[in-house]
């Protein structure tokens, strides 16, 4: 079982490597193309939105069609992609379409290794396993940025096409020791799942291009969507879940707390190459990659705090430290490119604190029954919020319509911009504070 639970780790490290390894490349990706940061943006939330919707499939249908076959049509899949990817590199909507399949392909892995780990690993050895995953996930968010500046630099961004393709070495060992199992019978809600993805794609197109066409188009699927699951037998969201206030709450603070951080580091290689001028090498290694990093210590701080001091003590704590930073960036931004260095360590420590609470609420609030069903709409939310995240950030820096000079601390003005938009991030997380501590006061 060491084996197996060394394989689950590598595949957990790639997944969430893939995350990440392109965005530092983003501002080579928008100048290659000559396109603005809005669409050149759309390589990595294509990437999320097939991520989150594809997390909650596998999942979902686990039961039905057994974990074996499952992975290994994700790990293929999530190659397949990468290989049309590194073919396909010298036109940009291939190249998004490539990011889509990948993360199709790569969803399976954390819906499907936490049902391995329940299933095969013995009581005694979960906390263990659970941990080692843990680990390499937060080594793959932060060796993403490292890996993905220094091949963009040395070599060229299409080559990070070539990572995820390592995966395949697995496949022989679970063919080899995952157990054939059994199924059973069951229906994947197809019409629920293509109306909430087309939705969710044509919001997020809206994000980008502020067409109202698309906002229309979006409403009337998501109206579709909400009739549809309440006359399917086995609907791709469980519509008792609805139900419970502290649950829906928990889900919404994090999709805002979460895609609140997830554009703002989306946005950080634009602003370190515009007001900076550094190379995407020392963005990944010198400016993310401490910062990154540092989420190792405050997950295991994180979870010890709310142990001691309860879940909103800990939330207020991290949103302090991200909108501090959030607001030390936004004053001082084209002063030195090693004040981001620093606060991003700030920024990260309070997102690996949002994570703990969000998570330890939600399950909270949630019957041992529900618990799946539960866990896999929060990992999917908070999945989905970051595309759209990272999709409105780069509308924003794409319309400039904040692109105005209004703190005096700031005089560059390459930095107007930037500065404007954290400002904007500390009202919506301030928002999001507010929310959950209105509906988790008596907790």
């Amino acid at each position: 079982m060491k084996k197996a639970l060394a394989w689950l780790s590598f595949l957990a490290f790639f997944s969430v490597l893939n995350e990440t390894v392109f965005n530092v490349a983003l501002p080579d990706i928008a100048k290659q193309f000559v396109v603005p940061p809005a669409v050149a943006n759309w390589v990595n939330t294509s990437f999320i939105l097939s991520f989150s919707i594809g997390s909650a499939i596998y999942g979902k249908i686990s039961d039905m069609y057994g974990i074996k076959k499952l992975l290994i049509i994700g790990l293929l899949t999530y190659s397949a992609g990468s290989l049309f990817g590194i073919f396909a590199y010298a036109y940009l909507p291939a190249i998004i379409a490539a990011r889509f399949i990948q993360g199709a392909g790569a969803s399976a892995v954390p819906a499907l290794i936490m049902v391995i780990i329940a299933r095969h690993v013995r009581s005694e050895d979960r906390g263990k396993a659970f941990g080692l995953v843990g680990s390499l996930v937060a080594v793959g968010e932060g060796m993403g940025p490292v890996i993905g500046g220094m091949i963009a630099h040395y070599v060229h961004w299409s080559f990070l096409f070539i990572i995820p393709m390592m995966t395949l070495v697995s496949i022989p060992f679970f063919l080899k020791v995952l157990p054939n199992e059994s199924v059973s019978k069951g229906q994947i809600d197809i019409l629920g799942v293509l109306l909430l993805s087309i939705g969710i794609v044509m919001f997020t197109l809206y994000t980008m291009q502020y067409n109202w066409i698309y906002i229309v188009i979006s409403v009337v699927l998501f109206v579709g969507f909400s009739l549809h699951i309440r006359r399917a037998k086995e609907p791709f969201i469980e519509l008792s879940l609805f139900r419970k206030r502290k649950f829906i709450i928990g889900v919404l603070t994090g999709c805002i707390l979460l895609g609140t951080v997830a554009g703002f580091i989306s946005m950080v290689p634009y602003m370190m190459r515009d007001v900076h001028q550094l190379t995407t090498v020392m963005i990944g290694s010198g400016i993310i990659f401490p910062g990154t990093m540092s989420v190792i210590v405050f997950g295991i701080i994180g979870g010890t705090l709310v142990d001691k001091r309860g879940n909103t003590f800990v939330l207020s704590l991290g949103l302090f430290l991200s909108i501090f930073s959030f607001l030390i960036i936004s004053l001082f931004l084209d002063e030195t490119p090693w004040l981001m260095t620093g606060m991003l360590i700030f920024t990260f420590g309070g997102l690996s604190f949002i994570k703990t609470v969000i998570s330890n609420s939600v399950a909270d609030s949630l019957e041992p029954e529900e618990a799946g069903a539960g866990m896999g709409m929060l990992n999917f939310a908070c999945f989905l919020s970051e595309g759209i995240g990272i999709a409105v950030v780069g509308g924003m820096l794409t319309k400039r319509t904040l692109d105005f000079p209004l703190l005096p601390t700031v005089e560059n003005a390459a930095s107007f911009l930037y500065s404007n938009v954290l400002l904007v991030f500390i009202i919506v997380m301030t928002i999001g504070w507010a929310l959950y501590t209105l509906a988790f006061r008596r907790k």
